[in-house]
C-alpha cells in the first residue's frame, strides 16, 4: 500500500529480513526484562539503516517519509520497542539534517551505525505539551547553560545525541524555544529514573536531568527562539507518520497472530478448527478491515506530504490518532478472539495489547490531536 519504487521496496525488504533474523528473537525477552533493545538497534546500525533518511552526501540512504513509514511498520511487527527507538532516532537526525553545517560529523556517524539520536522535548513542568518547555537557557560568555527536567526520553542513557528543547535565554513567550544538541558525555547529563512501563518496555523511556550543561553556539540546531518552528516543521510530520506506522505494525502483527491461532487451534471433541466459528471469523475480518483502512489513511497522508495542499496539515494531525486508536481496537479484538491462549502469552498477543496503548498517550496524545483537529476545523489557532 505504500507504493514504493523497486529500490525502496528492496530497502524495506532488507530491513524486514534484519528484523526477522535479529530483532524478532529479542522482542519477548526485552519485554519480559524491561531491557533496552541494544542488540536490535545495533543490527539496524550495522546494516546502515540508522542512516535511512540521512542525505546521501553524509553517507545515508536519503530516503523520505514513505520508505521510513514502511520500514517502521515492518520493524514494529517484530518489536514495537525497537520501532519506537528507531522512530525517535529518525526524528533526531532529521533535526541534525536541518543544521548540517553543525552536525555533519554526527550525521556521518549515524549513517555508519555509530550514533543513536533521540528527542528530549517533554518536561515535567509542561507534561505532554511538548511545544512549551518550562526550562530556560542562560547565556554565559557566548555559550548557554541548560538546566531541565526532561520526562519520557526514549533511549535515555543509551542514545549518543539528545535533541533538547528549552526556552530561549531571551524568550518573552512560552513557545520561544531553541533546540540544542546535547551529547551523552556532556557533563551534567543524567538519567533520573528507570523505565518500567506497561508497554514498549524495551525503549528505555526514562526521565533525564540536565544539570548546568554547557553548550556552545555550534550546538544550536534552530535559530534563537525558533525551536517551535523546528518542532512543527521538521519533527511533527515525521513523528506523526512514524507513530502511525509503528501502530500499524502492531495491528498487523495482531492480525497475523489471530489468523494463525484460528486456523491451527482445534476443538478436538468436534474435530474442527476455531476458524469454523463465524463469530471468531467476523472478529478477524474486523481486524483486517480496520488495519487496512488505517494504513490507507496513512498513505493518503504520505501522498499529501509529497504534494502539499490545503488538507495537508489536517491529515498530518489526524495520522497518529487514526492509527494508534486502530491498534488499540485491533489488539483488543485479538485478545477476545484468541481468549485464554492470548491471556496466557501465546503469540505475544499480550505484549502487542500493551504496546498498542503506549503511543496513545505519547505527545501529542490522541485527546490533544482531537482538540487540534477540532481547532483547525473551526478556524482557531492550534496553539494558544
Amino acid at each position: 500500500m505504500y507504493r514504493l519504487t523497486p529500490e525502496q521496496q528492496q530497502i524495506v525488504q532488507r530491513i524486514a529480513a534484519v528484523a526477522d533474523e535479529r530483532i524478532a528473537p529479542q522482542a519477548a525477552q526485552a519485554d519480559r526484562d524491561g531491557a533496552f533493545v541494544r542488540e536490535s538497534i545495533a543490527a539496524l546500525g550495522q546494516e546502515g539503516f540508522l542512516g535511512l533518511t540521512i542525505p546521501t552526501e553524509f553517507g545515508g540512504l536519503g530516503q523520505g517519509f514513505g520508505t521510513a513509514a514502511a520500514a517502521l511498520d515492518e520493524v514494529a511487527r517484530r518489536c514495537s520497542s525497537t520501532a519506537m527507538v528507531y522512530l525517535m532516532h529518525l526524528c533526531g537526525v532529521a533535526c541534525y539534517a536541518a543544521a548540517p553545517e553543525k552536525t555533519a560529523e554526527h550525521l556521518r556517524a549515524a549513517a555508519r551505525g555509530r550514533h543513536l539520536s533521540t528527542l528530549a522535548f517533554s518536561e515535567q513542568g509542561s507534561r505532554s505539551h511538548f511545544w512549551a518547555p518550562v526550562s530556560r537557557a542562560v547565556s554565559v560568555n557566548g555559550a548557554v547553560r541548560l538546566t531541565a527536567k526532561k520526562s519520557f526520553v526514549t533511549s535515555a542513557g543509551h542514545a549518543d545525541g539528545y535533541v533538547v528543547s528549552t526556552l530561549d535565554a531571551g524568550a518573552t513567550q512560552p513557545m520561544e524555544s531553541t533546540i540544542y544538541l546535547v551529547l551523552r558525555d556532556d557533563r551534567g547529563v543524567d538519567v533520573a529514573g528507570v523505565w518500567a512501563g506497561v508497554g514498549m518496555r524495551g525503549n528505555a523511556s526514562a526521565p533525564m536531568t540536565l544539570g548546568d550543561v554547557m553548550v556552545g553556539p555550534e550546538r544550536a540546531l534552530s535559530a534563537p527562539g525558533k525551536g517551535f518552528d523546528m518542532m512543527l516543521g521538521v519533527v511533527l510530520p515525521l513523528f506523526q507518520v512514524g507513530s502511525a506506522a509503528v501502530a500499524l505494525g502492531i495491528a498487523e502483527a495482531a492480525v497475523a497472530a489471530t489468523q494463525a491461532h484460528l486456523t491451527t487451534a482445534h476443538f478436538e471433541h468436534m474435530n474442527s478448527a476455531l476458524a469454523q466459528l463465524p463469530t471468531l471469523r467476523a472478529r478477524l475480518a474486523q481486524m483486517r478491515i480496520a488495519t487496512d483502512r488505517a494504513r490507507a489513511h496513512l498513505v493518503g497522508v504520505l501522498d499529501s506530504l509529497a504534494s502539499p495542499g490545503p488538507m495537508t496539515q489536517l491529515l498530518v494531525l489526524e495520522a497518529k490518532a487514526v492509527a494508534t486508536e486502530t491498534a488499540v481496537e485491533v489488539t483488543d479484538l485479538a485478545m477476545r478472539a484468541c481468549g485464554g491462549a492470548a491471556f496466557g502469552g501465546a503469540y505475544g498477543l499480550d505484549r502487542l495489547f500493551r504496546d498498542a496503548r503506549a503511543p496513545v498517550v505519547m505527545a501529542p496524545t490522541s485527546d490533544q490531536a482531537y482538540d487540534f483537529i477540532g481547532r483547525a476545523l473551526c478556524g482557531l489557532e492550534l496553539f494558544s
